[in-house]
């Protein structure tokens, strides 16, 4: 099993909440780490934005990041979100271990 570390980015405390409660409650993440207060800059329909935002942090297997961006590209809010996987080349083993097990169909 490898584990992955989704990166994504949410419109407030919220919306990061709502798709962290959906994804462990589907078992597509084993926990969410969420950082509220991020400013994001960005290019958007030809102009260069500036928003709050919070960042979400999913910990998953790989061979589950693509139904959990599907999961989150329907609850959230924004017309292209950014879901990013970043792999865990190496970590606690227990800890990796614990991914597995959590994110195991019940």
């Amino acid at each position: 099993m490898s584990a992955t570390l989704i990166y994504i980015t949410t419109a407030d405390r919220d919306e990061a909440e709502r798709l962290g409660d959906a994804l462990i409650a589907a078992r597509l993440a084993a926990c969410v780490n969420i950082l509220p207060g991020m400013t994001s800059m960005f290019h958007w329909n030809g102009q260069v934005e500036r928003a709050t935002e919070c960042v979400l942090i999913a910990k998953t297997r790989d061979d589950l990041v693509a139904a959990l961006t599907d999961k989150v590209r329907d609850l959230h809010s924004y017309d292209c979100p950014c879901v990013v996987a970043v792999p865990i080349v190496a970590g606690n083993p227990a800890f990796l271990d614990w991914i597995a097990a959590e994110t195991a169909p019940a």
